[in-house]
Parts: C-alpha cells; sequence; structure tokens
C-alpha cells in the first residue's frame, strides 16, 4: 500500500520540479522574465502548501485513501491544462490545480507510516519513501530535457498527466485501509471541521513550533528552488549547457537526493543528537551554496549541486523531530504544519528568487550570484531561528 501511495508522491516530485527543464522553452515561447518564471515555478508550491490544512483534516476525518483518490484528478486536470495553454495566465492556473492535486502526496505517505510503523523506525521508512518518491525527479532530467529538445513542452505535461492516471488507478486498486485505522468508519461521532481548524491553529501556541516552523520553510525550499528552477538556466547561460546537458546534471543530481533520504534515514542519530545534525547540516548547505554563487568554475557548478542533492537528505530528520516533539494524538496534523511550512517556504523562495534576479539583471549585476547568495543567507536565518528558539520535549 506504502508503494502504490509513494506512485502519488514521485508524480508531485516530477511535477514540481518541471521549470528547471522548462524554463528556457517557456520564457522564449510567452516571453517571460525571470520574475515570471519565479512566480511559474513558485505556484505550484504555493497552492500545494496552502493546501496542507485541509488536506490533514481530511485524512483525519475521511482517511488516506478517500483523501488521495478524490485530490488527485484535480492535478490530472491541472497537467492537461497546461499542456493546452495558450497564455501565462493559463500556465499558472495550471499549476493551481496540480498544486492543489498533488497536496496530500506525501502527507499520506508519512501518516501512513506514522500509523503503521513503530517510532524508532519512523526516520528510516520516511527516508525510503522520500527516495521512493525523488524517482520522480528523474524524469525531469536527461528524459524530459530530450522529449522537450525533440517535440515540445507540451508533450511533457500530457505525459505527466497519462503517469498520474496509472498512479491513481493503482491506488485505488491496492490501497484499502483497514476499518480501526480509517476514522471515517470509526465510531464514535467524528471531529466537527470547527473543532479541527482549532486543533490545528493549537499547533501554533506550542512555543517550539516556531523554530520548527521556520527551519523548514527554507531547508526543502533551498533543494527545491535550485534543482527545479534556477538549474538548468544556471548551466545554460554560466556553462555554456545544453538543454540536454543540462539535463544530464539535473538528473545526477536527483539520483544523488534519492541515495540522501534513505541514508540519512538510516544514519538518524536519535532524539538525543537529532537537532545538532539538523542545524549542522543546514549551515553546511547553506555554505554550498554561497560556494557556487560566487565561483563560475566548471567542476564546482556540476559536482556542488550534486552534493546538495545528496545533503538534501537530512530533511528526513526533520520529519522524524516533529514525529518526536508533538504527542501521537495529534501527530497527522503535525506532519501537515510541518509539510505545508516546507511549501509554503518553496513558494515562497521561488518567487522572491524570482524577483531578486530581474533586480539583479537590472543593475548589471549577474543574476545567479544574487539569486544563490540570498538562498545561502535564507538557509542561514533559519537555522539560527531553529537553533535560537524554544526546543520540544522529547514525546517518543
Amino acid at each position: 500500500m506504502l508503494l502504490a501511495l509513494a506512485t502519488a508522491f514521485a508524480l508531485s516530485q516530477a511535477w514540481r520540479t518541471v521549470a528547471a527543464i522548462m524554463a528556457t522553452p517557456l520564457a522564449a515561447e510567452f516571453k517571460l522574465s525571470a520574475h515570471s518564471l519565479g512566480l511559474f515555478a513558485g505556484t505550484f508550491h504555493f497552492a500545494f502548501g496552502a493546501m496542507q490544512l485541509f488536506m490533514g483534516i481530511g485524512i483525519d476525518l475521511h482517511g488516506v485513501r478517500r483523501t488521495v483518490l478524490l485530490a488527485f484528478p484535480i492535478a490530472i486536470a491541472g497537467s492537461l491544462l497546461s499542456a493546452l495553454a495558450s497564455s501565462y495566465s493559463a500556465l499558472i492556473w495550471g499549476q493551481v490545480l496540480i498544486g492543489i492535486g498533488c497536496a496530500p502526496a506525501f502527507l499520506v505517505c508519512t501518516v501512513f507510516i506514522a500509523r503503521h510503523f513503530p517510532a524508532g523506525r519512523f526516520a528510516a521508512i520516511s527516508g525510503i519513501t522520500l527516495g521512493l518518491g525523488g524517482t520522480g525527479m528523474l524524469l525531469t532530467g536527461t528524459p524530459l530535457a530530450w522529449l522537450v529538445q525533440v517535440s515540445s513542452w507540451r508533450l511533457g505535461f500530457v505525459l505527466l498527466a497519462l503517469l498520474a492516471t496509472l498512479s491513481w488507478l493503482l491506488i485505488w486498486w491496492l490501497v484499502h485501509e483497514p476499518e480501526d485505522d480509517n476514522p471515517a468508519m470509526r465510531q464514535p461521532a467524528r471531529e466537527t471541521l470547527g473543532q479541527a481548524l482549532r486543533g490545528f491553529g493549537a499547533l501554533f501556541l506550542i512555543p517550539h513550533t516556531w523554530g520548527i516552523v521556520m527551519l523548514a520553510s527554507v531547508s526543502y525550499a533551498a533543494f527545491i528552488t535550485l534543482r527545479g528552477l534556477w538549474l538548468g538556466p544556471m548551466l545554460i547561460e554560466r556553462l555554456d549547457f545544453s538543454l540536454v546537458q543540462s539535463g544530464h546534471v539535473a538528473l545526477v543530481m536527483s539520483l544523488a537526493s534519492l541515495l540522501g533520504s534513505p541514508l540519512f534515514g538510516w544514519l538518524d542519530p536519535g532524539a538525543g543528537r537529532r537537532r545538532r545534525w539538523i542545524l549542522g547540516f543546514s549551515l553546511l548547505v547553506s555554505i554550498l551554496f554561497a560556494l557556487i554563487a560566487v565561483t563560475q568554475n566548471l567542476l564546482v557548478g556540476i559536482l556542488v549541486p550534486v552534493v546538495i542533492g545528496l545533503l538534501s537528505g537530512f530533511i528526513v530528520l526533520q520529519y522524524a523531530d516533529v514525529r518526536s516533539a508533538y504527542s501521537s494524538a495529534i501527530t497527522g496534523r503535525a506532519m501537515a504544519m510541518l509539510t505545508m511550512a516546507m511549501f509554503l517556504g518553496v513558494a515562497v523562495m521561488q518567487w522572491l528568487t524570482g524577483a531578486i534576479a530581474s533586480l539583479a539583471i537590472s543593475q548589471n549585476v549577474e543574476p545567479y550570484i544574487a539569486v544563490l547568495a540570498s538562498i545561502a543567507a535564507l538557509l542561514a536565518v533559519g537555522a539560527l531561528g531553529f537553533a535560537l528558539l524554544p526546543k520540544p520535549i522529547d514525546k517518543t
């Protein structure tokens, strides 16, 4: 069942990273600025993140299966709308629909793991699931670059819609929650929507929530903003790569991220040392972004993104940290809160870096210096908040 759920997560990973390969042809066809490209890439993540609250409540009230089966067709419709888009506004609406439809894709996996596996195995199983889901990013490396180069970007959206339809059918066929695990089938009376909303809001009254949210809003965003938006244009414009050559680097970076998630899940040091690891790797990734910001070198331009892809696996430790930081009664909502912070963070970072790139160009500054340095700074600020704000008491 978890593997079937992971197929939807893999498709959401593919959709959220298409901009890295499609940015150049989209900019050419619709005459888009760097700011417009940032908005295009960020719209998916804004819709995805904004819906986490409702998806978390939906899972609590109606179960994993019903929630994902109702939502995912919206993503398929959005992908088809994008393929047929004749204007920039239609592209944006397509991204909104894809983001809404994909909103429960990873959340259902984390809730399923939290309900069906021991707490001590949460990081390891989540790492494997992140790795499996990350295979979707392989589609938006060399394969998508080749498809776009020999045909068009529109066919890429059509292909993702077809694959998503197969994923929906697989989930419908294989995922069936036991009665005890499906809130929609439980007696006594279910929680009302108002009670659920108040329960979600109460998370933000807990002091240690804010440090978790500060880092969550920039950690995944840094990786996805590079892999999902700026990697292709940076390699093409800085190092004179072709679209397919930049796709090769994106593919290797994605492969590294697939290894990173299960690796960090396996290496999880436990609640006592986990937060120090999270802080340390956040700062290390910040330094690597600063390095590629100021170094326009072929070796650095290829190797450092791959290393960032590998180190992005430390994000699985953030999910394990949340699993330990809140009581089991609110695990689903705590996971939804973390996922919401991560993907709203991606939306803001992609929009912000698009604005920064446009400003840099207007001031005759190399845009990738400004973009990558700003990501490094945001990571450092998030790590500082995580380190200095109140820490949780282990609830494992």
